[in-house]
Formats: structure tokens, C-alpha cells, sequence
């Protein structure tokens, strides 16, 4: 069983300073992040499949001091992309919302072009990090997707974290991981299942009418879970995109390279039009990343940008005096003797593998007789 690893330190600091909002819209539950003037035409972080609302705090606590307004969701269960758009469209009407500018990693890359191509007058830019035009590749990598809705918690949690590269990894990239990992912890049964159909759903990108201009692909150049192939056709099919490369940063830059990919959004916003209105702050403190950041790496890690608009350097110092949140310190009563503490953890460790692995036994038994009877039905053509 793994432990249970304490939060980061900054990411403590942004659950007290940054509400989290929870509406119904119609059926659909929405699960965000707002934050930054109202006035400002906001920045719309959407995750890829493993990722919810939090894996964008330390986006939303740079850019947000910096005079930026930034909105991170989470995916609503929805299970086509045509439902997506739908969704999409009537939440950003609800939060009035006309135009919106998409950072999309991932699967929330795909979606966020399945939304300018069918809503083009709504995205007046995207930003696109490790992300493809089209799903035909992982959609004949899980051919037991037909029974997705069938299938337990624990399959599709597992299935989802063996797409995410393990260890040994540097210790940034390891943080991001655990982050991620964490936050899949999370997630319910039908969240799990809603991802996987909207990332294997046989679809394809067709023509956007926004230009290239204002497009940014940004990538890692390490690894990620997105097969280079389909990184390739995307930069293809925006050959005028600005081109944004980490070096490193492995599938979630946001988090293990944050101060390149703020300075890399910062940038496109100003490109494409958005100003800053850092006078309309009121109550947000500056922000420099917190622990866990990635300054270790500095100027050095081997970021690069193609067409820089000015010298960026200027910007990176501009959030430095918050103050360190690394960590806390938490008042205990007397404490417990280290023998009587370790025996019992472990008594209570192997009851609960125990415990576990016959109920992961069981179900993964139903599955399996759901499946068979599935294929059973399909070859006798009662099932369309």
C-alpha cells in the first residue's frame, strides 16, 4: 500500500487564499478555480486525462498576481466530445463569459480545438502542451472500451496510471507525479470512466479558423504519455504556431517546470492581445512559485521559445518576495512509543491488504464474466 505523502507546502498556501467553486449547470457538475480581475479576458486551463482543477495552482497563483485572470476546471462527466461542447459552451455562459483564451495539456489540448473548431468565435487563442489532433491510436490501445462503464474503480484508475511514466525520475518531475497521482486518488468511478471515453472515442480535429498566430504548441523534450508521432502531426497542422520547448518537465511541466511555463503563458497572453491589470489586485499576495518549484533549474534547463517577444528575463523576478510556505509545523500531544507505533501500523497494513486484495479479486471477477458475456452477445449479433 503506498503512504500517504504530505501536501506541498505552496499548494497548502493556495487552498487558503483561492476558493473553490462548485456549480450545476443543467446535469452537469463544474468543479473550478477563478481567480484574477474579473476584467481581464481569462486564461482557461483544461487538464488531460489524469488531471483535475489543482494540478494548475501554481499557474493560477503566478499569473494571478501578475494582473491575469485564470480559470481552471475540472472535466464535467460528460461522454462524447459533442456533449463536451455543449457543456463547455453553456459553463462559460453561465459564468459570463464570452471570449476565452484555452491552455489545454493533453486530452484538455484535444478538447480545447474541438471547441474553437466548433465555437470559433468564443477561443481567441489556445495554448497546447503535449497534446494531438486525434484519438485513433488510443482508442485501438484499449480495446475494452466498449465495457468502460462496467468496469471497476480500481481497473480504470490503474489503467490510467500506467500511462504515466514511473521513476526513477529528478526530484521536481518525482513531486509532479505524486501531485498527479494524488489527485487521480480523487476522482470517482464515473469521472475515471467519462475521461477515458472522451479520450478514446474515435475523433479527429477538423479545420479551425483561428490563425496560426495565435497558437502556441508548447512540449517536453524528455517524455510524456502522448507518442511523439501524434506531437508531430499538431505542429504540422499549425506550421506558423509559436513553438514553446522545455527540455525536461516530463508530462506535467505545469508543476514540475512552473516558472517556464508561466513565463511561456505570460508571453503568449501579451502576443495575443491580453493586458495585464495588475492595479485591479486587491487582497492577492505576490507569488514566486512557492516550494516545489523548479528555480533550482533556472535559466539553465534548456526552455526555448522561437519567437521571443523581448527579453523575458525582466519578468521572472517580478513575483520574488512571498514568503516561503515549505512547510508547517503541527503541535502533538506526547508521543507514541516508535516500536508501539510501527507494529501497529504494520498489523493494520497487512489487514487491509488483505482486505483489498480479495475485493479486488471480486470484482475484477464480474468483470471479467461482464466481458466475456459482452463478446459472447456481440459475435451472436445481439448487440449492434
Amino acid at each position: 500500500m503506498k503512504a500517504v505523502l504530505p501536501l506541498p507546502g505552496d499548494y497548502v498556501y493556495f487552498k487558503s487564499q483561492v476558493p473553490l467553486h462548485k456549480i450545476s449547470i443543467g446535469l452537469k457538475q463544474w468543479r473550478y478555480y477563478d481567480f484574477g480581475p474579473k476584467a481581464v479576458p481569462p486564461l482557461i486551463c483544461i487538464p488531460g486525462i489524469a488531471g483535475t482543477a489543482d494540478v494548475y495552482y501554481k499557474q493560477i497563483m503566478a499569473l494571478s498576481t501578475k494582473g491575469y485572470r485564470v480559470i481552471s476546471i475540472d472535466l464535467p462527466r460528460v461522454w462524447n466530445h459533442l456533449e463536451w461542447i455543449h457543456a463547455f459552451e453553456k459553463f462559460l455562459d453561465a459564468l459570463n463569459v464570452h471570449h476565452v483564451h484555452i491552455y489545454g495539456t493533453s486530452l484538455g489540448g484535444f478538447l480545447a480545438q474541438i471547441f474553437a473548431q466548433h465555437r470559433p468565435r468564443r477561443v481567441k487563442s489556445l495554448v497546447l502542451s503535449n497534446s494531438f489532433l486525434e484519438t485513433h491510436k488510443f482508442a485501438a490501445a484499449m480495446p475494452w472500451a466498449p465495457v468502460v462503464n462496467w468496469a471497476p474503480s480500481f481497473m480504470l484508475k490503474r489503467y490510467i496510471l500506467t500511462g504515466i511514466r514511473d521513476g526513477p525520475h529528478e526530484p521536481f518531475i518525482a513531486d509532479s507525479v505524486d501531485f498527479v497521482v494524488s489527485q487521480v486518488e480523487t476522482l470517482s468511478r464515473d469521472d475515471l470512466a467519462s475521461r477515458l471515453l472522451l479520450n478514446v472515442n474515435v475523433a479527429s480535429v477538423g479545420p479551425i479558423s483561428l490563425p496560426d498566430s495565435l497558437i502556441t504548441i508548447m512540449d517536453t523534450n524528455d517524455y510524456c504519455a502522448v507518442p511523439q508521432e501524434l506531437k508531430e502531426q499538431l505542429n504540422e497542422r499549425y506550421p506558423g504556431a509559436r513553438k514553446a520547448v522545455l527540455k525536461t518537465g516530463g508530462d506535467f511541466p505545469f508543476l514540475s517546470r512552473p516558472d517556464e511555463v508561466n513565463l511561456y503563458l505570460q508571453l503568449h497572453l501579451r502576443r495575443v492581445g491580453v493586458e495585464a491589470r495588475p492595479d485591479l489586485l486587491q487582497g492577492i499576495s505576490r507569488y514566486d512559485g512557492g516550494a516545489g518549484s523548479s528555480n533550482s533549474g533556472g535559466n539553465n534547463s534548456g526552455s526555448h521559445y522561437d519567437k521571443n517577444q523581448g527579453d523575458p528575463r525582466g519578468d521572472r523576478n517580478g513575483g520574488g518576495d512571498m514568503q516561503d510556505f515549505g512547510s508547517e509545523s503541527l503541535d502533538s500531544d506526547e508521543p507514541v512509543p516508535t516500536s508501539t507505533m510501527y507494529d501497529s501500523l504494520a498489523l493494520c497494513t497487512v489487514k487491509f491488504a488483505i482486505i483489498e486484495g480479495l475485493y479486488a479479486q471480486l470484482l475484477l471477477q464480474n468483470f471479467c464474466a461482464a466481458f466475456c458475456l459482452y463478446m459472447v452477445r456481440s459475435k451472436a449479433g445481439l448487440i449492434a
